[in-house]
């Protein structure tokens, strides 16, 4: 297959993989936090840095080491997308960190270490189901890890765009309307926290993570 082509549908596909539902939660409710643009574009890239070194390291070692993720393993690595969600559902519920108004969205934003964490859950938890698409069309590893890291600056592009989108409108609202801000942080907050339960229900009673027959099927 023509690279050029390869390279290319990397960074189409890795910019349509930042619209995924459970990414889109998990950045706009950590986006929900900040008071401006800047920061909310900063998170995204941050969140995009984190997903990008678990996807090309797990999924280097799937194309170039051979590497078999058993069903139980990957399961357990989409739980920890599920507690992702959750944990950032609990931190936009509870009481912003400063004590000054609480109608800012940027009260108590939340640090870059924190963002890039969530990245690494959900890289890890989309490693498999890449590289195992990768290996289905291009036989030359090279051209696979390249096709990874195409993926993976396409996903933190697309995430980028996706938390100054949702920023916008946010700050635009926090300075037309009191209390807006707190309104979108606990919405926002409360989506992630449902989302990230359902999807731990998900995984593990339903696919089996907790029970004798587990069923995993990358995605």
């Amino acid at each position: 297959m023509n690279p050029v082509v390869v390279l290319g549908l990397g960074l189409l596909l890795g910019l349509r993989h930042s619209t995924d539902p459970d990414h889109v939660v998990a950045v706009t409710a950590l986006a929900a936090r900040t008071g401006r643009v800047r920061p909310a574009t900063a998170l995204g890239l941050v969140w995009g840095l984190g997903h990008s070194l678990t996807l090309f390291a797990v999924g280097a070692g799937i194309i170039l080491g051979n590497w078999v993720v058993p069903p139980r393993l990957g399961l357990a690595m989409e739980l920890c997308v599920a507690f992702a969600l959750v944990a950032v559902g609990l931190y936009n519920l509870r009481r912003p960190d400063h004590a000054h108004d609480a109608s800012v969205a940027g009260a108590g934003r939340p640090p870059a270490g924190r963002t890039f964490a969530v990245g690494l859950a959900h890289g890890l938890a989309g490693s498999a189901a890449v590289a195992l698409l990768v290996l289905a069309s291009v036989r030359d590893p090279r051209l696979a890890c390249g096709y990874l890291l195409v993926f993976a600056f396409g996903t933190t592009a697309g995430m980028a765009l996706i938390t100054t989108g949702f920023a916008l409108p946010v700050v635009s609202a926090t300075r037309r309307w009191r209390g807006a801000g707190r309104w979108i942080r606990l919405s926002t907050g409360a989506l992630s926290l449902a989302f990230g339960l359902v999807l731990a229900y998900q995984v593990g009673w339903h696919d089996g993570l907790f029970r004798a027959v587990a069923t995993w099927s990358p995605h």
